[in-house]
This record gives C-alpha cells, structure tokens and sequence, in this order.
C-alpha cells in the first residue's frame, strides 16, 4: 500500500515514521520546505502536495488549520485516484470537514475526518486516540493504518462527527 503523507510537522513526522518503521512506503510533503527536509532520511519527500497525492492507495492529512486542509484539498483531489482514501487527522471546524467530505465523495475517493487527542508524546510512541467520522466501512478498510499510530480508535458517525467529538474533547480539557 503507498500512502501520501501531507504535514509532516510535531505530530505528522512521528506518525509517518511509524508506518515508515511497519514497513509501507511514504510519499511526504509540508507546508513548510524545513519539516520536509528533517524527514528525507525516513521518507521519499517530494516537492509539491499533488506529487504526495498522486498515485497513492491512501493519503493522510495533519494540517494546522481548517484553511490550509480545504487549500491542500482542492490541489490533491484532482490528483488522487477513485476508490483511494483520504484521512484527515488535522483539528479542525466541522464545516470544513463537511466540505472535505464533499469534495472526496464527488471525486469517488473514500474519506474520513480522524482528529487525534495525545500529543506529540501519543504520535511517537503511537498510542494516539482517533475520533473518526465517516463510513465505518472505509474505517475498517484502513483500520491497520489507525492501529499502528494509535492505540484507540472511535467511529464518532457521519463525516464531520470525529471533528465533533475533538471539540468537545477539547472544551472537557479546557475545563
């Protein structure tokens, strides 16, 4: 299985080099050229988001916000394949994972929305906890990839109920 693997920041280096290290080929990209280049030895690092895409079973989002994901979409959709799937384990605002959603449907890509609680701490030793919306189908069919950087996985619903559980994890630690 190829994986494309967009952000590769505090918490998406450790997850890629996790599927790295179980053996499946990794195609990275970061916003910012210095992250991309700290992970040349673990990974192939190509220059451009829609290299990460392209050709690729699977590609993995970890973005700082809800504007650079829909950005980064709207280049990669065009390039990835129908029946490939798409997981986004940014934080981000439940319409942009709505729209996202959207947009995977329409180009008949199979995609999840997939937050992450447990820092950098959780992404190194990959014992990250997923809160997943979507398809429990399409869960399942990438289920190993969720196993090796987390320790819990948790189907939320529909697409944009993993983003809805973030925030309300969020609000519960914030309290």
């Amino acid at each position: 299985m190829k994986i494309g693997f967009i952000g590769l920041g505090n918490m998406g280096a450790p997850m890629a080099k996790n599927l790295c290290r179980a053996g499946y080929k990794i195609t990275g990209f970061d916003l910012d050229s210095t992250q991309s280049e700290k992970m040349r030895e673990a990974i192939s690092v190509v220059s451009s988001v829609k290299e990460a895409a392209a050709n690729q079973d699977v590609v993995i989002t970890m973005l700082p916000h809800g504007p650079a994901l829909l950005n980064v979409v709207a280049d990669i959709v065009p390039e990835m394949s129908p029946k490939s799937y798409f997981i986004d384990c940014s934080t981000v605002d439940i319409n942009a994972a709505k729209k996202v959603a959207l947009m995977m449907e329409a180009s008949g890509v199979h995609g999840l929305d997939a937050p992450v609680s447990g820092g950098v701490s959780g992404a190194l030793a990959g014992t990250l906890t997923f809160m997943v919306g979507g398809s429990a189908i399409t869960l399942e069919q990438v289920r190993p990839l969720f196993d090796i950087m987390g320790g819990r996985v948790i189907h939320c619903g529909e697409a944009g109920a993993g983003q809805a559980a973030k925030t309300c994890n969020n609000m519960i630690l914030g309290a």
